[in-house]
């Protein structure tokens, strides 16, 4: 690793506190965390990488739980290094990975481009948004987009249709393994009306209405079932404003867990248990998590 640290241009420390860079607050050390400065120094940096070395890619730390025991191996940044993002034609976007899904959805309202204002009100980066075809206000990522742009384990990277993806509900197949996304492409209706940018603050209006912005989260805890709302049944089986330690089911969003101040990890993954096991008990439903659950218990 010493010699990467050498040869890399951007940032690569070792022992990194995770609770640094998660919406949480929570969480144990990376043994290695990279920013790369560019896709360029990241495709160096994997390049050099034994293959044997774990991988977690990290945007905003948003949808994302890791445990109070850390994470082996790298974990690799893309926000601010890979944020690239511009016009590549008409009615067209291409934005990197680490770009803010919230930045696109101003590039939108400013080049009057339909359809965009719902990326507002996704938390995370758009290569998360990519992995696992986010969506909010009704609106979900992989319906605009004509091709990504990945990057493999040797650094090499290669432009794909969207036809070579199967998304589906906050899940997407992808057509091989150990690649990952660094660039996506949207193709968007310009024949916006004049009206975008009052969109999106009414659509962020409704956000925060609705749910707990101003307390450390990961955005939704759980997906959706078929047919129901996560919050409606964690709120039937009276777990709405539950608590372990400093972490609590929010009493404004029942499928938001807020942090108080001091919970830890492992306080917030034993009430994603117990939301599970009391709504399968008494609803004959499993609720799926949302959030990723990664690294060690302390």
């Amino acid at each position: 690793m010493n010699a990467q640290r050498d040869t890399v241009r951007g940032r690569l420390r070792h022992n990194e506190p995770m609770m640094a860079h998660t919406s949480w607050r929570v969480g144990g050390r990376a043994a290695l965390f990279f920013e790369p400065a560019d896709v360029a120094d990241l495709a160096d940096f994997l390049s050099a990488l034994p293959a044997q070395t774990p991988l977690f890619w990290l945007g905003l730390g948003s949808n994302v739980l890791v445990r109070d025991g850390g994470i082996d191996g790298v974990v690799i940044a893309t926000h601010p290094g890979l944020g690239g993002l511009h016009r590549s034609g008409p009615g067209r976007v291409q934005a990197q990975a680490g770009v803010p899904c919230a930045k696109l959805a101003r590039l939108c309202e400013r080049e009057r481009l339909a359809d965009g204002a719902f990326f507002a009100g996704i938390p995370g980066t758009l290569g998360g948004a990519l992995a696992m075809n986010a969506g909010a206000f009704g609106g979900e990522t992989w319906t605009q987009v004509s091709r990504v742009e990945t990057i493999d384990r040797q650094g090499e990277r290669r432009w794909r249709p969207a036809s070579e993806f199967q998304a589906g509900y906050r899940h997407v197949v992808m057509p091989a393994a150990e690649e990952w996304f660094i660039t996506g492409e949207w193709a968007f209706d310009p024949a916006v009306g004049p009206n975008g940018h009052t969109h999106i603050r009414e659509l962020l209006a409704r956000r925060a209405a609705t749910q707990p912005l101003g307390l450390p989260s990961c955005g939704s805890v759980f997906r959706n079932p078929p047919g129901d709302h996560a919050a409606r049944l964690i709120e039937f089986v009276g777990l709405k404003g539950a608590r372990i330690g400093d972490a609590q089911v929010s009493p404004k969003h029942a499928n938001f867990i807020i942090n108080l101040g001091h919970a830890r990890a492992a306080d917030i993954e034993r009430l994603i248990v117990q939301i599970q096991e009391q709504v399968r008990t008494e609803c004959g439903v499993d609720l799926m998590p949302e959030v990723r659950i990664v690294g060690r218990p302390a």
